[in-house]
């Protein structure tokens, strides 16, 4: 008789690093659309790794497949057999796929809460794919829910199919436009209807969205330029902020609902960590981006130390570009086991520290009686990042220097990235040598807010750095200009 084991459950999600957000792609009418979706999720996985899903039209319907956990896992090989031969159902040409990957900013991680979302309305069925956070959502749930619509989720994403189904909307001239000038915060979107695919982006700009082309000519839309990449597409420009662009049989189309904002608050902190190294974002090449911000951490931070060593992953790049920078050797002295997972929620203290443990393994040989230097590219709570300072430490490190590449994050964000509260961000009332006490390390200097726009090239259009100043492009606790009404219905 075999006795059964019980093994601890270990935390491996936990991590001192802000969560990520989410990732959408779209394809118009293209044979091979459904694998060339999924595998346009697939190099957005970074972005959200709690669910995903994908919705194929065909013949003025739209058939979706969702799941959680990653992309694999959610989009089973039956899953995507099944849309695929939705989408090529009845031969017909007027079809599109959008997809999306997703951690949750607004609303619960429920099955009910991925995307896309689809909902069946009086004139046709309409999906929606969303990256970002809506900061008028509540007043517009509480409003549309007076007015008698029923919610059947908790995701911020439900409010724009509800405002796009309202008379007040589909009234006028332009439903998608009327829909999206009722909408205040972060929003990078996808909409499938059945003769069509709308692509658009809030006026701020807060996300990144780009516009590409397959060999055939078919469009496609993704957050990163790295999806288009994977999938075989050709860059062909950022989706502008303010502007909806069309993909139909008839071509790309564009036209805008509102005037780009001045200046933009495009999110700095794609460029810091959210965004794959291989993607242009704002412009950029983000690992470009990276490796100069540790550039400028190692002019504004110099310390006489043996080795360089970055944090694994995230702070590869800039710990590459401090070394370069300030002639000390670099050395990958830390090792991350890639086979641990995210999903678990640990009780004790003890087993989240076991966890950090197993994430990350330092090597001994590399560190021990050498003076090092740490490049990560944020802290948030402070709690993990100590753990890992022990670990480093207790493998016989002589000195432990830290360097961020970026500045101390004091505020949380309300437009699509998951910051803690501000009682849980150690920078929030901590001074950076209280900081260093807890982290219990020689020393610790984050990337000035100058440093960091220093090196963005074109930074005077506008980035938002809300997250370290407290300034936010939209003040989040008046989410709306105008009266909750059908007037505002415009």
């Amino acid at each position: 008789m075999t006795r059964a084991v019980h093994l601890p459950v270990l935390d491996c999600s936990v991590d001192d690093r802000p969560k990520e957000e989410c990732g959408v792609v779209a394809v118009w009418n293209h044979e091979d659309a459904v694998p060339l979706g999924y595998l346009g999720l697939f190099a957005l996985q970074h972005r959200g790794q709690e669910a995903a899903g994908m919705a194929a039209s065909s013949n003025g319907k739209i058939h979706v497949e969702r799941g959680q956990g990653l992309v694999s896992d959610a989009l089973t090989p039956e899953r995507l057999e099944r849309l695929n031969k939705y989408y090529h159902k009845n031969g017909s040409t007027k079809r599109g796929v959008i997809g999306h990957t997703r951690y949750s900013t607004a609303g619960g991680s429920g099955i009910e809460n991925v995307q896309p979302l689809v909902e069946t309305m009086f004139d046709g069925v309409v999906g929606v794919a969303h990256n970002g956070n809506l900061i008028n959502s509540t007043i517009w749930r509480q409003e549309l829910s007076r007015r008698g619509q029923i919610f059947h989720t908790s995701s911020d994403t439900e409010v724009m199919i509800h405002l796009l189904a309202s008379p007040d909307t589909r009234d006028t001239a332009d439903p998608t436009a009327a829909m999206l000038r009722n909408l205040q915060g972060a929003f990078s979107l996808v909409l499938l209807f059945e003769d069509r695919i709308e692509a658009a982006r809030d006026p701020w700009g807060f996300r990144p969205l780009v516009l590409g082309e397959l060999e055939d000519g078919s469009p496609v839309v993704a957050s990163e330029t790295v999806a288009l990449d994977v999938m075989g597409a050709k860059f062909i420009r950022e989706i502008e902020p303010g502007e909806i662009v069309t993909l139909s049989d008839e071509g790309v189309r564009s036209r805008k609902y509102a005037q780009a904002m001045t200046p933009l608050a495009r999110c700095v902190f794609e460029h810091v960590y959210f965004a794959n190294p291989a993607s242009e974002v704002f412009g950029q090449n983000v690992l470009v981006s990276r490796e100069k911000f540790g550039s400028q951490l190692a002019k504004e931070s110099p310390v006489e130390a043996d080795i360089v060593m970055p944090m694994p992953d995230s702070g590869r790049s800039a710990a590459n570009g401090y070394a370069n920078e300030s002639g000390i050797p670099y050395r990958e002295g830390i090792v991350p086991n890639r086979y641990v997972g995210r999903t678990f929620i640990k009780p004790t203290q003890a087993e989240r520290a076991a966890a950090v443990r197993l994430k990350l393994n330092v090597v001994s040989e590399i560190v021990s009686g050498k003076r090092v230097i740490i490049v990560d590219d944020s802290i948030v709570r402070g709690t993990t990042t100590r753990e890992k300072m022990k670990q480093i430490r207790a493998a016989g490190a002589k000195e432990i220097h830290v360097r961020i590449s970026c500045p101390p994050i004091t505020n949380p964000c309300f437009f699509g990235v998951d910051f803690a509260t501000p009682d849980q961000l150690i920078a929030h009332e901590k001074s950076v040598e209280e900081i260093r006490e807890f982290l219990g390390v020689d020393s610790l200097h984050y990337l000035s807010r100058e440093g960091m726009l220093g090196v963005m090239e074109n930074a005077e259009s506008g980035y938002c750095t809300a997250c370290f100043t407290g300034n936010y492009p939209i003040d989040p606790a008046r989410p709306l200009a105008c009266e909750v009404s059908a007037k505002a219905m415009v």
